[in-house]
């Protein structure tokens, strides 16, 4: 299962990486503006790479902090593209949100696996 989960970060994390760094035209537009698009992107981002390095969550997201900021940074080469601190901000906070909510997923589970052991 762990080998899935992990392709499905890295697939994410290039999808991600082609919408930031790729023709505007060919970013995927929706609904949520721009904000919202950045938040729900990098909230995935950080959910997938949670669950999939569990025993270095934290490592990882702060490896993944500097790297959404590298991100940020190459769009100055990105014809058509412009870094901001904001689009920086809001990616790296959500995909830290997006970590925290692997942890609190797994301390879930977690309990719920000790409570159905005891009762079962």
């Amino acid at each position: 299962m762990s080998i899935f989960v992990r392709a499905f970060a890295w697939l994410l994390a290039a999808a991600v990486t082609l919408a930031t760094l790729g023709p505007p035209g060919l970013r995927p537009h929706s609904d949520l503006g721009q904000d919202g698009e950045h938040a729900l992107a990098f909230i995935l981002v950080g959910l997938a790479f949670g669950l999939a390095y569990r025993q270095r969550r934290l490592a990882v997201a702060a490896a993944s902090v500097v790297l959404i900021g590298l991100l940020e940074l190459m769009q100055f080469w990105a014809p058509g593209r412009h870094a901001r601190l904001e689009d920086f901000l809001v990616d790296a906070g959500t995909a830290c949100i997006g970590f925290a909510l692997a942890a609190v997923a797994d301390w879930v589970m977690t309990r719920f696996r000790e409570n159905s052991a005891l009762t079962g």
